[in-house]
């Protein structure tokens, strides 16, 4: 399991790695990440073998999961904008270990049962949107803003990695100690995200607010901060949409290439790797692309080429020649995935005041995962009208949606990334409280990169 004992401390440099804080958080959120995958692997396992699970629950349990980030996200959001952050994860991370643990110790006492399993998964897909409303909002303050878009980009490389990481593990630790006690590794993981959480050093910035506001006013605000900003309100749409269209694509494509192409386990594991690596690799080449040809033109182009990586998919026979071509055509898609959302989540954490980047981030949250559980009821009833087949044709029509909405906005214009907003008055209390940012770094040629995105804001 991963740790984040530190290294003795290193001057700051053009290195994000010589930063600790930003160490510690990655490697706290890369251990959840880990541990998540492994729940997610393990969970549908457990109820099939163990508990005799019926398809209609095995499709409980998912959309339970899947619920709380719809119901709950705005309120996590403006939570995390009051209070602190590293708390909030924190929490979430120790209430999502002690259900864990629940499953393997029910397990074997031979009192586990499906209500339990399910439960699970309502509480702890709801203590994980408390904690990533806040863990994605706080990575703003550990760094200068001149550092976000190359952060951003170190996060999800890492993340793709883990998560396949720890899709491989659940099943490793699947065969070796049995699917319950398999849930013990999500566990570790939680205790080792919120260890790396409590040694964050970086104090938060403090947030003028009057204590008789109501929690949903302060949700109202971050809705209309979001909707008033032409920026950050078309940015959203594309996430929305996006999501929607691969909520669709995503529900029927293992059920497509398992049974419609006679696709092996072995085969369809590799092909899900691929797509991992892609994602990485378009996450670590976001920043560079960027800066040669524009963070407006680089996402449009994404956004282009992922409906013709599923021209592949939908032409397939079985074969190994096709099982390849696939593939290739998935690491093709993650990559401008894994580009296009470093970016696009850079330029917003950008613009975003200080006091408003978890309601911010909370609005497309709760826009996205809305989006999901009603596109996997979509695909059902698309795939049993009029085929698997055509159902994926019309969810490739769908990715065109966020093509159309960005093509229409001045963000497809962008040359460089945007200027950050303006910093607050010395007087006020935020601006008295706020800790200095982590030092930028050397102006060294690529610093000098770095900065013609925006000026001292990239």
């Amino acid at each position: 399991m991963t740790s984040c004992a530190d290294p003795p401390a290193t001057p700051s440099g053009d290195s994000l790695w010589r930063h600790r804080d930003f160490r510690r958080y990655l490697t706290g959120q890369a251990a959840s990440v880990t541990g998540s995958s492994i729940t997610q692997m393990v969970l549908p396992v457990l109820a099939v073998l163990q508990l005799d699970a019926t398809t209609a629950q095995v499709a409980w349990l998912a959309f339970l999961g899947q619920l709380p980030p719809a119901l709950l996200a705005l309120y996590a959001g403006a939570l995390a904008d009051r209070h602190s952050k590293r708390r909030q994860m924190i929490a979430g991370d120790l209430v999502s270990a002690t259900l864990l643990a629940t499953v393997p110790v029910s397990a074997a006492l031979g009192t586990l049962t499906l209500t339990q399993l399910m439960l699970v998964a309502v509480v702890q897909g709801a203590a994980s949107v408390f904690h990533d409303a806040a863990a994605i909002s706080l990575l703003p303050s550990l760094v200068d803003r001149s550092l976000i878009q190359r952060s951003n980009s170190r996060v999800g490389a890492l993340f793709a990695v883990a998560a396949t990481a720890g899709s491989h593990l659940g099943a490793a630790l699947t065969a070796l100690l049995g699917p319950a006690r398999a849930l013990l590794g999500d566990v570790a993981s939680y205790m080792v995200s919120a260890v790396c959480t409590a040694r964050i050093q970086t104090a938060e910035r403090a947030r003028a607010r009057s204590e008789s506001r109501r929690l949903r006013g302060e949700i109202g605000e971050g809705l209309r901060y979001v909707r008033g900003d032409d920026r950050l309100w078309t940015l959203t749409l594309v996430n929305a949409t996006t999501s929607f269209a691969l909520g669709l694509l995503n529900t029927l494509w293992a059920l497509y290439l398992l049974r419609s192409l006679a696709m092996s386990a072995t085969a369809f594991g590799v092909v899900l790797g691929l797509g991992a690596l892609g994602a990485a690799a378009g996450a670590l080449t976001a920043p560079a692309l960027a800066r040669r040809y524009g963070p407006g033109p680089m996402i449009l182009t994404a956004l282009a080429i992922t409906p013709l990586t599923q021209i592949p998919l939908l032409l397939a026979s079985p074969g190994l020649a096709w099982q390849i071509t696939i593939g290739a055509a998935l690491f093709v898609q993650l990559a401008c995935a894994g580009a296009a959302g470093t970016t696009q989540r850079s330029i917003r954490q950008i613009v975003t005041t200080a006091g408003m980047q978890a309601r911010m981030q909370a609005v497309s949250t709760w826009l996205t995962s809305g989006a999901r559980p009603v596109a996997a009821l979509l695909a059902g009833a698309l795939g049993t009208w009029i085929g698997v087949r055509p159902a994926l044709t019309a969810g490739t029509l769908l990715l065109l949606t966020p093509l159309v909405v960005l093509a229409r906005s001045p963000i497809r214009a962008l040359r460089q990334m945007p200027d950050p907003p303006a910093a607050p008055l010395p007087s006020s209390p935020a601006a008295r409280t706020s800790p200095p940012a982590v030092p930028t770094p050397a102006r060294t040629d690529d610093m000098r990169h770095e900065r013609a995105l925006g000026g001292d804001a990239s």
